[in-house]
């Protein structure tokens, strides 16, 4: 299909993909005044724990809000972003609705005629896209993309991080497939002030959630049995002597020794601080969580 085969609408539809948290910005101010210097975000770059306070938020989301300005962002503009969630991505969402313009998200796994089509309905004015491939098939469809660094300008690197404090910890591993889901990062992060940690990659994933520890999982319904069957990959195989001894553990955590071997399990599958998961409601082809998972669980949307 040519990518100028179909006609563009006269008017942009883009409801199946618009994002919209209306206290964003309010609330970033208010955790920016009262715990500036405390953690906000955490990512993995380079091998390298980094880390954004309160106030270094607040402040590359007003640097971010100026470059926009100059690519001629206004209140009447469509930023369409696509890839995994992380600092970035994050920060540039809060520096479009700090002027005020629509925000969409698009997945970032679309074969090129439905990229196509997405972007022919939803027109975005501007867009964003982390990873190479996407790009690449982003341009092909003549959709000019923004660049974060030059957006930002000359800036202090984000800080490393040396040591870990023990403050609730918040962790994602998702991205803009899951199409609610800057929606309710944006909203479990910004409402509890709870520092927000991301892996380097999708591969890295779950060495980097064991590094973390973190005490509460924001997860897609998908998401959630990719995890689901992580742990049962990492757990003595089913009718073993060790795999019955831990099922035996996590049924009656109750008495002193299966507590024991429960936590010593949680602690190898990196959840000794896991407090709780946040999960949307289970679509029919998703399968319930193992018992390791299901004592955190709490459906939500």
């Amino acid at each position: 299909m040519s990518v100028h085969e179909l006609k563009r609408p006269p008017v942009a539809d883009t409801a199946e993909w618009r994002v919209a948290v209306p206290r964003a910005l309010e609330q970033l101010r208010h955790w920016a005044q009262i715990s500036p210097l405390q953690p906000a975000l955490r990512h993995k770059r380079h091998g390298q724990w980094c880390v954004w306070r309160w106030i270094d938020v607040l402040r590359d989301v007003e640097r971010l809000a100026d470059g926009l300005r100059q690519q001629g962002f206004t209140e009447d503009s469509r930023l369409a972003l696509s890839g995994a969630f992380e600092p970035d991505l994050l920060l540039l969402t809060l520096a479009a609705q700090h002027i005020g313009g629509q925000l969409l998200t698009l997945p970032d796994n679309l074969d090129p005629e439905t990229l196509h089509k997405a972007l022919w309905r939803s027109r975005p004015t501007h867009a964003f896209v982390k990873g190479r491939q996407t790009q690449q098939l982003w341009l092909n469809q003549g959709q000019s993309l923004l660049n974060f660094n030059d957006l930002l300008g000359p800036v202090e690197t984000p800080q490393r991080l040396n040591r870990w404090s023990k403050s609730p910890q918040l962790w994602s591993e998702e991205g803009t497939q899951w199409q609610a889901g800057l929606t309710v990062l944006l909203e479990q992060w910004l409402t509890s002030g709870h520092s927000l940690a991301f892996p380097e990659s999708p591969g890295s994933a779950s060495r980097d959630r064991r590094e973390v520890a973190p005490s509460g999982l924001l997860l897609s319904a998908e998401r959630l049995h990719l995890l689901a069957a992580e742990i049962e990959s990492r757990l003595a195989p089913q009718g073993t002597w060790r795999r019955r001894l831990c099922d035996w553990a996590i049924a009656h955590p109750e008495k002193g020794l299966q507590r024991l071997i429960k936590n010593r399990v949680r602690r190898l599958l990196g959840f000794h601080n896991l407090h709780f998961i946040w999960q949307a409601t289970r679509t029919p082809d998703v399968h319930v969580a193992p018992d390791w998972l299901s004592e955190f669980k709490r459906d939500i949307a």
